[in-house]
């Protein structure tokens, strides 16, 4: 009597015996029907995420790290995610889409500390390095740089990548005004335009991206001065996925520890 009440209609049929259900009653019943079947759903889903699983993980990771770091996120999402989608590319255009809900993780170099309500894991850092030719002895001091950079082409990474930014910062910083030649989005041909003499500020992990591996023409150096390092971080809606991005971030950080070429864990 009192659900009819609220829905202000007659639900039961309570002229004959035993009650049966009216017209309205009978469509009610099949909603609630449903309802009911995914109630009982959200709550399994509900205990799996708070045990660290959920159904579908959209993730977006920095084009420059994808080699280095698919096979990680593939191993350690498969028994605690049912459907994974990975993204590979630009951090700028994950930045976006993580803020519109169109991917739920991004494995960035941009830790996207402006924006509100989002969690924030550090997964580890690199250090930036000078790639040149062998035989090209590498500045020893800061006053060397402007003739070091002038000999030969400065090969940058595209200013529309976080690295691009990151570089010109530091230039900035030291003074520098190197003219722009060659530019590229990614490590592939940065690497290409240096095999060709060329020089370039780069990480370990862009030259891992780009098939280096011991390449007899080019060696890398560190940089004459200041400290730059690139920074990866899980940035993720907060509080949307339970433990999962912590336990990533943890279990990386732990179980590989050491394993990047170049990298302080």
């Amino acid at each position: 009597a009192e659900l009819e009440k609220r829905v202000g209609t007659q639900l039961f049929d309570r002229g004959v015996r035993p009650m049966v259900l009216t017209a309205a009653g009978t469509v009610l019943r099949q909603y609630a029907t449903g309802l009911m079947v995914e109630m009982r759903q959200i709550v399994g889903r509900l205990h799996e995420m708070r045990s660290g699983r959920v159904d579908l993980l959209r993730i977006g990771v920095v084009d420059s790290l994808s080699r280095a770091l698919m096979g990680d996120v593939s191993h350690f999402m498969r028994e605690r995610v049912d459907r994974l989608v990975v993204h590979a590319g630009l951090t700028e255009s994950h930045v976006t889409a993580l803020l519109t809900r169109q991917i739920d993780f991004v494995l960035s170099v941009d830790n996207l500390e402006d924006v509100a309500d989002l969690e924030r894991w550090p997964l580890f850092e690199e250090p930036y390095m000078l790639l040149c030719p062998a035989g090209v002895l590498p500045p020893a001091r800061l006053m060397d740089l402007p003739g070091f950079f002038a000999a030969r082409p400065f090969v940058r990474f595209s200013l529309r990548s976080r690295t691009g930014m990151e570089v010109e910062r530091y230039l900035r910083r030291l003074n520098l005004d190197i003219p722009y030649g060659q530019e590229f989005d990614r490590p592939e041909g940065v690497l290409a335009a240096c095999r060709l003499g060329g020089v370039a500020i780069t990480t370990p992990l862009c030259m891992y991206e780009a098939g280096f591996e011991g390449d007899a023409g080019l060696v890398c150096h560190a940089l004459p001065t200041g400290t730059l390092r690139r920074r990866l971080t899980l940035v993720a809606r907060r509080r949307e996925f339970w433990r999962l991005p912590r336990d990533f971030a943890k279990w990386r950080r732990a179980v590989h520890s050491g394993r990047d070429l170049g990298c302080r864990l």
